[in-house]
């Protein structure tokens, strides 16, 4: 089994039909998964250490995410203008500013790309309340059950937090660990399975015959 596969992450190649420079994009998920796997170990630790601070920042101060970036956008572009009228009147190079440009050509990439996962998800969307796919609702009430549990216990600035701190964790010990965990996992997979074999043939498939005998009879 390739690494990151069975979590997932297959960073090599990418699959991302929509870009037209499929290099750099290569570039920059092998650059993050250099990131994650912690073979770029200070940058990592310095992400871990500044997401930290914000939070405490966050968490201490009183601030809000809005209000923090709103103060902060304040302040970079006073400084910016400050510099440019200072820069002119002293005839001193304008701020370095990078080109900012989104080409026609990208937009309409990423808008076919959003439509085509958006169309996925109403299909799927209308499977489940159809009752077409009742393993894709159990799927999808269990996600949505997760996430109202770990809603109500933490905010959304600490969930963010602990999710990086997770991505940027789990996948270097996962590199490290592979065959144990990979063992581990296939086998609890395949317990799973057989639960729900158990719970299919006992509960949803006699829940269907009672609705077909209900319809007959009506």
């Amino acid at each position: 089994m390739s690494r990151m596969s069975l979590l997932g992450w297959n960073l090599w190649p990418p699959t991302l039909p929509f870009y037209s420079h499929p290099y750099a994009i290569q570039s920059t998920l092998l650059k993050v998964a250099d990131v994650m796997l912690w073979r770029r170990g200070n940058l990592t630790m310095g992400i871990l250490l500044v997401t930290l601070a914000a939070w405490v920042v966050f968490e201490k101060s009183g601030y809000t995410l809005l209000s923090l970036v709103s103060n902060v956008l304040l302040l970079l572009i006073g400084i910016l203008f400050l510099w440019a009228k200072s820069a002119a009147i002293l005839n001193r190079p304008a701020p370095p500013l990078p080109e900012l440009y989104l080409s026609e050509e990208t937009v309409n990439e990423m808008g076919a790309f959003i439509r085509a996962q958006v169309n996925d998800i109403l299909s799927a969307s209308k499977d489940i309340a159809l009752g077409k796919d009742a393993r894709l609702f159990f799927k999808v009430a269990g996600y949505l059950l997760l996430i109202s549990l770990v809603g109500g216990l933490t905010d959304f600035l600490t969930l963010g937090y602990t999710s990086l701190v997770v991505v940027l964790t789990v996948p270097a010990l996962y590199e490290r660990y592979e065959d144990y965990i990979d063992s581990y996992t296939i086998l609890g997979y395949r317990k799973m399975q057989q639960l729900y074999v158990k719970f299919d043939s006992k509960f949803v498939n006699r829940f269907r015959k009672w609705i077909l005998e209900k319809q007959k009879l009506s």
